[in-house]
């Protein structure tokens, strides 16, 4: 069989021309498409994201280094300066390559700069030395070639390329003369003006005013912690930016008001090249100086405050009170704060120290365990801040001074009256069967008294049988907390709103009931004032906030900010942070009338005061009771201006350890305020120009009878 297949007809040749004409079309006309979309593209490139571009480009090829600012000064109300900062021109070296050029062992690994860049470094250190044995301080510290090359940072260790690297601080006028004559001499050479802080020598208020410490060794603080984050980002603003070698407030006032008084910080615009290293200044953008602070501790008033505390120490070490002496008294703490407007004119924690350790180029550890048991506030924290002989912090039980306000709590609660009469017997008993009791100080027996008396008297088992056992019967277990509401209304347990940074709250026993026994027995201690440990500032609050008629008001510790042209940017004054209403007027009087105890450092004391005595209990390691000194007190009594806290840890009794210092405060202030209005010092003045005068009178009429008399 076969098969026969039909031949195919030729392909049309019209149709073929059609279709590669087509293709032909579709390719140029895309070609036209896609030159169109480069062509836009090119055109937003150089339109709309150029700038942004260039931005870029340049934050690639251009570094920011921060330039210091001058910090600002602290003063205190008098104007004096208890921190300030001075001008040093220091000497900057920014590295060139050839200084850090780098080769690495293939064998080993291990990189190195090449022979000539080492050769390099070393001539350059070499020369800087002579130089400044030739022209800088010859009584100064010498620095040598190796510490040059060191703070040269060839290897990258502690700064990156572009870094400037300081060299010297503190540059005399011929060195800076000469360095600047001869800039050109050197890779990258600039004098940087920069600051030094100081601290007043007289050691006024130290811890207060606190210290500062090198940025880079800060990072433990949160301050600190949020502003290297904020370093971090792209967009951050370069005059935010820290040094590492920028000195910062790490405590006190110092870190209370860092953003204040550090002011805002220049920067250099560096171009660098790929490697990192700089090749120019592309512009300069100057700091600005910090603003000053001005506190309300009168440097006066503060020198007499610490010094009556260590006359006091060394008096309780060799002579007797209560037939013993006190030679584990090693520490005193002391706050003077104004009634009415919470200025704190003193604040006293002893012994203190010489607060410009921190700013030396190295702190030795001789210097350092010397400080480092008192470099904090005692008068605000426990920590770090003094130790009696038996390890007793400076935040200690109330002791009697809580019974004014234990007898507010009962005149407002109801169990008693102003009139009502208590019969002492020197006893309290409480507890299941009455198997429990609380005696007087020493078992004094007081008899008949009234509220005023109870007070004035010291009387424990008052406060535990009209106070304390009531608010058990009234509440039971929920007088716990009738009781810290009272306390914290008058500042104890809470935050004076100081502002300083490490507050110390206090330590609140009476909430735990299991350590007291019951909560029965929790409102029996802490009615007579074992059962809280507060700081001195919240014991100087507390006084006046009895002073005030319960007003609280916060603890002003600076009374305006200025600039650096002396402007004023901000002013602080009387602040209200709690208002008790519920107290009647007589209960007032009540108080006042028996805050009346005998004191005989204020024999003589020109002004009626109200004041009160504490010997607070504690116990040691070994179990025995050590007693410490509490003493509140404010003056006058009617219109009071000042209110004072003492704390001597075992020191013994309150009216022989911390009253005679309160009375040194009391004279210093109304010497220089006046209690009464009257500045005592203006008075003396005034005294002594009027005596002046009329010797100078006498003199004259006494050389004019002479002369009458020769004439005759």
């Amino acid at each position: 069989m076969s098969f026969f297949r039909k031949q195919a007809s030729p392909p049309d040749e019209t149709t073929s021309k059609s279709s590669l004409g087509l293709r032909i079309n579709v390719f140029f006309f895309s070609t036209f498409i896609i030159f169109c979309v480069i062509i836009i593209r090119l055109a937003v490139l150089q339109f709309v994201e150029g700038p942004t571009l260039t931005e870029v480009e340049t934050s690639r090829d251009t570094k920011n280094v921060p330039l210091a600012a001058i910090r600002g000064v602290i003063h205190a109300a008098g104007g004096e300066e208890l921190a300030y900062s001075t001008s040093v021109q220091s000497l900057y070296i920014t590295l060139t390559k050839e200084y850090t050029a780098k080769t690495t062992d293939k064998a080993t690994g291990k990189t190195t700069l090449t022979p000539e860049a080492k050769a390099k470094g070393e001539a350059l250190a070499a020369r800087l030395v002579e130089d400044f044995h030739k022209y800088g301080d010859p009584n100064a510290v010498q620095l040598t070639q190796e510490d040059i090359i060191d703070s040269l940072d060839l290897y990258f260790k502690k700064y990156s390329g572009f870094m400037a690297r300081r060299i010297k601080a503190g540059l005399t006028s011929d060195e800076v003369a000469y360095f600047m004559e001869h800039k050109s001499e050197y890779p990258g050479l600039e004098i940087v003006e920069e600051s030094s802080r100081h601290y007043d020598k007289d050691t006024v208020a130290v811890q207060t005013i606190g210290y500062i410490k090198p940025f880079k060794s800060s990072s433990s603080l949160d301050i600190y912690k949020n502003i290297q984050s904020a370093m971090k980002k792209i967009d951050a603003d370069p005059g935010l930016s820290y040094k590492d070698d920028e000195f910062v407030g790490f405590d006190g006032l110092e870190l209370q008001y860092q953003r204040e008084l550090r002011g805002k910080n220049g920067y250099q615009v560096i171009s660098v090249n790929p490697q990192n290293m700089a090749e120019k200044v592309e512009e300069v953008v100057p700091p600005v100086k910090g603003n000053d602070i001005w506190t309300t501790i009168n440097k006066n008033i503060q020198l007499k405050t610490e010094q009556a505390i260590t006359d006091q120490i060394s008096w309780l070490h060799s002579h007797s009170v209560q037939g013993q002496t006190h030679p584990d008294a090693l520490t005193g703490y002391a706050v003077a704060m104004e009634v009415d407007t919470g200025n704190i004119v003193a604040m006293a924690s002893m012994p203190d120290y010489d607060t410009n350790v921190w700013t030396a180029e190295k702190m030795d550890t001789d210097v350092w365990n010397k400080i480092m048991g008192n470099y904090q506030n005692g008068t605000i924290t426990p920590y770090s801040s003094g130790m009696s002989g038996h390890e007793f912090g400076s935040t200690v039980l109330l002791g009697s001074t809580i019974k004014p306000l234990s007898v507010l709590i009962g005149l407002n609660e109801g169990f008693f009256s102003t009139s009502t009469v208590y019969n002492d017997k020197g006893i309290a008993y409480f507890g299941k069967n009455d198997n429990a009791s609380v005696r007087n100080a020493s078992g004094h027996v007081y008899g008949s008294m009234d509220p005023a008396r109870a007070i004035e008297k010291s009387s424990n088992v008052f406060m535990v049988d009209m106070v304390g056992k009531k608010l058990w019967e009234k509440y039971h277990n929920s007088g716990i907390e009738v009781w810290d509401k009272y306390m914290k209304e008058f500042g104890l347990g809470v935050s004076t709103q100081s502002g300083l940074p490490r507050e110390y709250l206090g330590q609140i026993n009476y909430t735990n009931t299991e350590a007291a026994g019951s909560a029965q027995a929790a409102l029996i201690y802490a009615s007579f004032g074992q059962q809280g440990r507060y700081t001195v500032l919240q014991l100087a609050q507390y006084a006046s906030t009895l002073a005030n008629e319960g007003v609280r008001i916060k603890p002003q510790l600076v009374s305006k900010i200025t600039d650096s042209e002396g402007n004023t940017v901000k002013e602080f004054g009387r602040q209200v942070l709690d208002e008790v209403t519920t107290f009647d007027k007589s209960f007032w009087n009540e108080i006042k009338k028996g805050m009346n105890s005998d004191v005989t450092a204020f024999t003589d004391f020109p002004y009626d005061f109200a004041r009160k005595t504490g010997t607070s209990q504690q116990t040691d390691r070994t179990n025995k009771n050590r007693d410490n000194g509490v003493f509140i007190a404010f003056a006058p009594r009617e219109n009071p201006k000042l209110a004072v806290a003492v704390v001597i840890p075992e020191g013994g009794f309150g009216s022989n350890s911390a009253a005679p210092i309160a009375r040194k405060i009391f004279d210093a202030y109304d010497w220089e305020y006046g209690l009464d209005g009257v500045p005592k010092k203006n008075v003396k003045s005034a005294d002594s120009a009027a005596d002046g005068a009329n010797a100078a009178t006498q003199g004259t009429e006494a050389d004019t009878t002479g002369a009458a008399d020769t004439t005759n």
